[in-house]
């Protein structure tokens, strides 16, 4: 069976490689922070000092880090990922980031003669631990072949879309859909209110017509509840929508409410709701 290695976990990748572990996996990993591996070590994983030793040690290491400026320093230097790779080995990282970002991964990565995939993931906590992620992969065709195995424990659905950067272009624009689709709920509640609507019943109507979605019907309850227990990181999905900007900037494509959504999660970032869940954006509206 083929040597895994993992990198990052935090509350997606934990959920990811304990999957990995479930199905049986020779798993490696490391974790910026310690204390997050120490659960691993108690099933008997092998935990690594660098992730230079994580790649060394496995046929194909997956990442799932929080940012571009994480994956960057995961991947380069002495005791980066790519340091650890050679022939024959493969890289999957499964972090939301830039194309650019992307491209310039690969490249160190394929300059040490190594294969590299990104596959950034559509989904947040459960789906993560239930293995019923969507993953959007593009580069390297051989190593998605290999990968497979492993990524179908990860999740429902498992796409190839092409060159390197398409993955992320793609996660890009579902997260810009979602990070819109979250601010409008939270205003469609805060003028219900003020126009003495109940919520109970304006979310009954959302989700018995054209706008029922598993969004809407999770996230409206727990909105109304004040309840910000996190599954998707507020300050994640703020990034993702600065990425989707940029790369509509590159592409000359004016975004108009994708960048109204983006100041409403700005302002709840000001409000000290980064690490809530994105729901929390409803704070900055409805406070």
């Amino acid at each position: 069976m083929l040597k895994i290695g993992f990198i990052g976990l935090g509350i997606m990748g934990n959920a990811m490689a304990r999957n990995l572990v479930k199905a049986g996996f020779d798993l490696t990993v490391w974790n910026r922070t310690a204390d997050k591996c120490r659960g691993f070590a108690e099933l008997g994983t092998t935990v690594s000092a660098t992730p230079r030793q994580v790649a060394e040690a496995s046929d194909i290491t997956f990442a799932m880090l929080a940012d571009p400026a994480a994956a960057e320093a995961v991947c380069f230097g002495d005791d980066g990922v790519a340091a650890g790779i050679s022939a024959g080995k493969g890289y999957v990282d499964m972090s939301t980031v830039s194309p650019e970002t992307a491209l310039s991964v690969a490249a160190a990565i394929r300059n040490r003669g190594g294969q590299f995939l990104e596959a950034p993931v559509s989904g947040s906590k459960k789906p993560a631990e239930e293995g019923t992620l969507v993953i959007l992969t593009a580069g390297d065709r051989e190593l998605y072949d290999r990968s497979l195995p492993a990524l179908e424990k990860m999740g429902k659905k498992v796409m190839f879309l092409g060159e390197v950067g398409q993955g992320a272009c793609m996660k890009l624009v579902v997260n810009m859909v979602m990070g819109g689709m979250m601010t409008m709920l939270c205003e469609g509640l805060a003028l219900g209110k003020v126009s003495g609507l109940r919520a109970s019943d304006l979310l009954d109507v959302l989700d018995a017509g054209a706008l029922s979605n598993p969004m809407f019907r999770m996230k409206g309850p727990q909105i109304v509840q004040g309840n910000f227990s996190t599954a998707f990181p507020l300050k994640h999905m703020q990034k993702d929508l600065r990425l989707a900007l940029g790369l509509a900037g590159q592409k000359g494509q004016p975004l108009y409410t994708a960048a109204a959504a983006n100041e409403c999660f700005k302002a709840a970032l000001g409000l000290g709701h980064g690490d809530d869940d994105f729901s929390a954006v409803s704070r900055a509206i409805m406070p």
